[in-house]
């Protein structure tokens, strides 16, 4: 069979190439060295450019915690300084001191002889009025009555036992500030639901209203205009309204700094406070989860709390110091420096400072059912003086 598989060509032959002349041998060149690394120089007067680099980086985190660091140790230093000195003479109760009760004195879990003991624990001291939880509102202003059933049961029982005190109900709520759920003071039906629940809780026998609405921030003309409205109620029936009030800032203008990084600014300025304080007639300031880490510290920013609050709050409003009647241990608040006594001495201090002589004065523990004996004898010892 004839192979049909196409044949490769041979490949062509190629002439002899002529023979390459030679050239003359050259003398060999000297031998060179292998490169070498060079000597490790002193990094401290040739550094290389990573250390360099590294150096410009520690500079840089070195600036940043000063600028960060150096205004809180300047301000906690102020602080301390703050809280050094005596008080004036004669800066112990006025007799006008406030205390918050929980909800269990209202709800059915207390009984006459709960009262009875809590009689004996503040008859000798200055407290004469009873901030009792008997919320909270519902995000719509209102209030069902299923929530304080007790609540004429205790009102006659403090009459009983501790006559002269005035029983006021404690009424608050979350609002949108905190988060996507809460009460909304922008809406007018809202505000006049929050008025009658106050109109219902008089009529039920309290003697005056306690409002507390947080986050508030400063400057809400929404929340002014209900004060104004609930001011109306309890003047005609002769009962109190009283507010608990965030702190003042202690740097000016400090609540727009802190609004730039939070959605929540903690304190109020003091031409706000005094605009509530002016519409009230009791303001008390919760001067407490503070963040301060040392007792020093604490003690005088409640000092100074207490001063700015003097100045802002006109004599004819009941100005109340809070106390924290309370241990925790956290980032806003540290229970070894939030203490009774650094708070009792804070305010002394601060009192002796503006107005000594305020009569419409007073401090306010929070609150009953967490408050140690630690507590209790550091009020006494500190305020109550007797």
């Amino acid at each position: 069979m004839e192979d049909t598989e196409p044949r490769k060509p041979e490949p062509a032959a190629v002439p002899a190439a002529e023979p390459a002349a030679v050239p003359a041998a050259e003398p060999a060149a000297e031998p060179t060295a292998e490169p070498t690394a060079e000597p490790s120089a002193d990094p401290a007067a040739h550094p290389t450019k990573k250390k360099r680099r590294l150096r410009r980086i520690r500079r840089t985190v070195l600036a940043v915690l000063l600028v960060l660091i150096l205004p809180l140790l300047t301000a906690g230093a102020a602080l301390r300084v703050n809280y050094m000195g005596d008080p004036a003479d004669g800066t112990y109760t006025r007799n006008r001191d406030a205390m918050w009760l929980g909800h269990a004195w209202v709800d059915g879990r207390k009984d006459d002889a709960d009262l009875a003991a809590f009689a004996r624990r503040i008859e000798t001291t200055g407290i004469r009025d009873l901030y009792v939880h008997t919320g909270p509102l519902e995000h719509d202003g209102t209030l069902p009555k299923a929530r304080y059933p007790k609540a004429r049961w205790l009102i006659d029982a403090v009459h009983r036992e501790l006559p002269g005190v005035r029983v006021q109900a404690f009424l608050g709520d979350v609002l949108v500030t905190e988060g996507p759920d809460g009460m909304h003071l922008d809406r007018a039906d809202t505000r006049a639901a929050v008025v009658d629940s106050a109109r219902q809780v008089l009529d039920a026998g309290y003697e005056g209203v306690h409002l507390d609405l947080e986050p508030l921030h400063s400057g809400d003309r929404n929340y002014l205009s209900l004060l104004d409205d609930l001011r109306a109620v309890t003047r005609a029936q002769d009962a109190r309204l009283s507010v608990a009030a965030h702190q003042i800032d202690p740097l000016p203008a400090l609540h727009s700094v802190f609004g730039v990084f939070t959605e929540n600014p903690k304190w109020w300025s003091q031409e706000f406070f005094g605009q509530v304080a002016r519409r009230v007639d009791q303001i008390a300031v919760m001067t407490y989860d503070t963040a301060q880490p040392l007792e020093g510290t604490y003690g005088g920013y409640v000092a100074q709390q207490t001063s700015l609050a003097l100045e802002a709050t006109p004599p004819t409003t009941h100005l109340l110091i809070g106390l924290p009647f309370y241990y925790e241990s956290n980032f806003d608040h540290w229970g070894h420096a939030e203490t009774v006594e650094a708070a009792v001495r804070g305010a002394r201090l601060g009192l002796s400072r503006t107005d000594a002589d305020r009569k419409l004065f007073g401090v306010a523990p929070y609150i009953d059912f967490a408050a140690t004996e630690t507590n209790w004898d550091e009020y006494r010892e500190g305020w109550v003086n007797r």
